[in-house]
């Protein structure tokens, strides 16, 4: 019931589409990960000989006992503790104080978010979500389309159908060739995501290290903040203003918009196919196309995936346009748009799954592509024009401009045409046995190439 009331349809409508962000970006973790920022920190901390070297066995088990029992009912004493300090970092800081009172270990309290600033627990928290959802969501989801468009490539590559460049009638390619062209595509731009690493900062409160050298000056301040950032799987960034500056993110949100404009030009594809009849869509027992009209069953999930990549875009572009511009040494502006990183991801998991519904609920109508290529014969003048240009005909673009632009040409026409011509004996066997159907030049050696 509680989903009828919420306000976006994340939680709502395609909560079942999106419970995968939930469990790698949401509030809950990220309290729990500022927890286990500020717990690694104190264990780092300690590793050093001027704060009082390794902790007992005991210690630590305490220490990473924190970590691990933490939970929903944890969380929600941190929120307590937030209502009172209307702040949420420094409300994590006092509930690991309380943590370590309750387990008489009072004495650590002092060296909890030594030396931090809000930001240095913020960045390297969002930085762990970002990671983990990027590796163990986005990527792999991606990755799952890329592989069905890759077997769908090869399963259509030699299905001939009639291709259109301005709308208009063009040379024949194959449906798998299609296919496999939006693989590649998506393939390409993934790579690059895999390869991108997220910076984070850990130097203080406007990144100098100006409270860590003051206290202990004989400590390589640089080296242990390096180690610590490193250690969460993040690239270390040394020149910062209060806050991590955000560069490598919105690449990688730049490098997520080109992809899902890839997936929104392939949505928009096959609703053209859909509407030409090029594809028949499965009848699904149950479902309804329209209120009035029975016999429709409509590319509902293209359609909802092209909104939903809409959405996405829409906020990764307040992201690029907001994100890396700061006030001087810090605003907070940067804070409340994090929050929202999440959503990004769940419009674009909600259209890669609608449009992989999509993909698994086409049938490629080949009575239709091979009617329309048979009744299509003028995109033969493309190679009749080439081989006369081979044999060394002056105009040869020209005269067959004459003979079938805007004009409705049969295939024997062109053949007759044809056998009247001063050329190769190979030429022009190889003219008259063409049709549209086998004009397809390499497409399918093309489909069914490894992407």
């Amino acid at each position: 019931m509680e989903e009828l009331l919420n306000i976006s349809p994340i939680d709502g409508r395609y909560k079942e589409l999106t419970k995968e962000v939930g469990e790698y970006f949401s509030e809950y973790y990220l309290i729990k990960n500022r927890v286990i920022v500020e717990i690694e920190w104190l264990k780092k901390l300690f590793s050093l000989k001027e704060l009082g070297g390794e902790l007992k066995d005991e210690e630590l088990k305490i220490l990473e006992e924190i970590v691990d029992n933490f939970n929903l009912s944890e969380a929600q004493k941190v929120k307590e503790i937030e209502k009172i300090t209307k702040h949420d970092v420094k409300a994590v800081e006092y509930y690991i104080d309380n943590k370590l009172e309750e387990n008489n270990l009072a004495k650590f309290k002092n060296l909890v978010h030594f030396a931090c600033t809000s930001d240095d627990i913020n960045n390297i928290a969002y930085g762990i979500m970002e990671k983990e959802l990027i590796e163990k969501v986005y990527i792999p989801n991606v990755s799952k389309t890329i592989e069905i468009l890759k077997e769908k490539a090869k399963i259509y590559a030699n299905i001939p159908m009639l291709s259109h460049t301005h709308g208009q009638n063009a040379t024949p390619t194959t449906m798998g060739k299609e296919f496999a062209v939006f693989a590649y595509r998506m393939n390409k731009i993934l790579e690059r995501i895999k390869k991108e690493k997220i910076s984070g900062k850990f130097n203080g409160t406007v990144g100098n290290f100006n409270a860590h050298l003051i206290v202990y000056p004989e400590i390589d301040w640089i080296n242990l903040a390096q180690e610590f950032v490193e250690s969460f799987g993040l690239e270390y960034n040394m020149y910062t203003t209060q806050i991590e500056s955000h560069d490598s993110i919105s690449l990688i949100f730049s490098e997520i918009k080109l992809l899902n404009n890839i997936i929104l030009d392939f949505d928009n594809d096959m609703w053209m196919y859909i509407s030409r009849n090029y594809f028949k869509q499965k009848n699904i027992a149950g479902e309804i196309g329209s209120s009035v009209m029975p016999h429709k069953i409509n590319p509902i999930n293209f359609e909802n995936s092209m909104a939903n990549i809409k959405m996405s875009n829409g906020i990764i572009d307040v992201f690029l346009n907001n994100l890396q511009i700061s006030k001087m040494q810090r605003d907070l502006s940067d804070s409340s748009l994090q929050r929202n990183i999440g959503m990004v991801f769940s419009f674009c998991l909600i259209a890669i799954k609608q449009t992989i519904i999509g993909i698994n609920k086409l049938v490629v109508n080949e009575e239709k592509l091979r009617n329309e290529l048979q009744n299509t014969p003028e995109v033969l003048a493309e190679a009749v024009q080439t081989i006369l240009r081979k044999n060394g005909y002056e105009n040869a673009y020209e005269i067959l401009k004459e003979m079938t632009r805007g004009k409705n040409v049969s295939l024997q026409a062109i053949r007759d045409y044809v056998r009247d011509l001063e050329i190769d004996e190979n030429d022009k066997e190889v003219l008259i046995n063409l049709t549209p159907e086998n004009y397809i030049g390499l497409a399918e050696k093309i489909a069914k190439s490894e992407i």
